[in-house]
């Protein structure tokens, strides 16, 4: 008796079962993507998105989805490649929540609730931490209060040329020297101390071993050579007057005389009556009241003045004023100082 032939009912249903439940899914996936897309079915989940300088269009999707404001973030970089496929990501922060749809976020990531947008901004050699702050803020970088308030401690920075700071309460900004002056790219509302540690940096890459060198043949911290180089800095129009008056104040130190640079003056003013210092810190800073050094630097340096004082000529002068013409003299005694003062007028 020949065998009967096994029925292909049951495999024929099983395929079809499984194309059906395959459809199922797929239609099931594709809605819940349109819907995702579309902002629907969502929550009320809010996240504050942060796109930095260093993140590309991938990581703003890895963020997004991560904090389930997109379902993925695949679909969400499809979806941006195919309706803002020259879409440029600003840095900022975005308040997002899961019930926008993605046309919502794209519009919304083209205007930050806080924008980090980067910004040139200019410190022009000689500014003080004072005047930097005002920078910054007239900049919408940080507010000159909050960046003044960071620069009055070393504490958080891990530099060895912080190390030589004192620990001293006559010295009003302990930042101030080292805010190395240049062109910077800041991001706006930006954390103060980011700002100051992008300026630390700039001075701890331009650290030479000339000016180490200078430190230990004169007996010096690094925190003497910026604090010197910025009062040679405020009296100098330039680096060829700048080595002779760095030769003034160098000869001035090692007899023991006070230095008496007017420019103190102004700083030590400032700080007493324009940002609430003590009479103390002012005595501190003044040259005509203190021994040696004033207690810190009274503005940042560049890399030219600074190079000036590690290069001082050898000379006997121990005193120097500029004329109206602006023209430097100098005297190696005062009498000297005397006759070239009524030789060249300086006021």
């Amino acid at each position: 008796m020949p065998k009967r032939k096994k029925s292909k009912l049951p495999l024929i249903l099983f395929i079809i079962l499984i194309v059906i439940i395959a459809g199922v899914a797929a239609m099931y996936f594709y809605t819940q993507i349109n819907n995702d897309i579309l902002g629907k079915n969502q929550s009320d989940d809010t996240y504050t998105l942060v796109i930095e300088k260093k993140d590309f269009e991938y990581e703003v999707g890895q963020k997004l989805a991560n904090n389930k404001i997109v379902c993925s973030d695949v679909v969400w970089t499809n979806w941006m490649s195919n309706h803002y496929p020259d879409f440029e990501y600003t840095n900022g922060e975005y308040n997002m929540t899961a019930s926008m749809s993605y046309e919502e976020i794209a519009e919304k990531l083209q205007n930050p609730d806080i924008s980090h947008k980067a910004v040139k901004v200019c410190i022009p050699e000689g500014t003080n931490a004072m005047q930097i702050a005002d920078i910054l803020e007239k900049n919408g970088i940080c507010k000159a209060a909050d960046f003044l308030e960071v620069c009055k401690s070393t504490d958080g920075f891990d530099y060895d040329f912080l190390k030589t700071v004192p620990d001293s309460d006559l010295i009003a900004y302990k930042l101030e020297g080292f805010l190395f002056p240049a062109t910077y790219d800041f991001a706006m509302n930006s954390e103060p101390k980011d700002i100051a540690e992008q300026m630390l940096d700039a001075f701890d890459y331009r650290i030479t071993d000339d000016m180490e060198k200078f430190c230990t043949e004169n007996d010096m911290t690094m925190y003497d050579l910026i604090t010197l180089a910025s009062v040679v800095q405020e009296e100098a129009l330039g680096q060829s007057s700048a080595k002779n008056i760095a030769s003034v104040f160098m000869n001035r130190l090692k007899k023991g005389s006070k230095l008496q640079s007017d420019v103190t003056y102004f700083y030590a003013r400032d700080l007493r009556d324009d940002y609430g210092f003590s009479q103390k810190v002012y005595d501190a800073y003044y040259t005509y009241r203190c021994p040696g050094l004033p207690a810190g630097p009274i503005s940042n340096s560049g890399s030219d003045i600074i190079d000036a004082v590690v290069n001082y000529p050898k000379t006997d002068y121990l005193y120097f004023f500029s004329d109206l013409q602006q023209e430097f003299h100098f005297a190696k005694d005062y009498d000297e100082f005397v006759a070239l003062q009524k030789k060249y007028p300086w006021k």
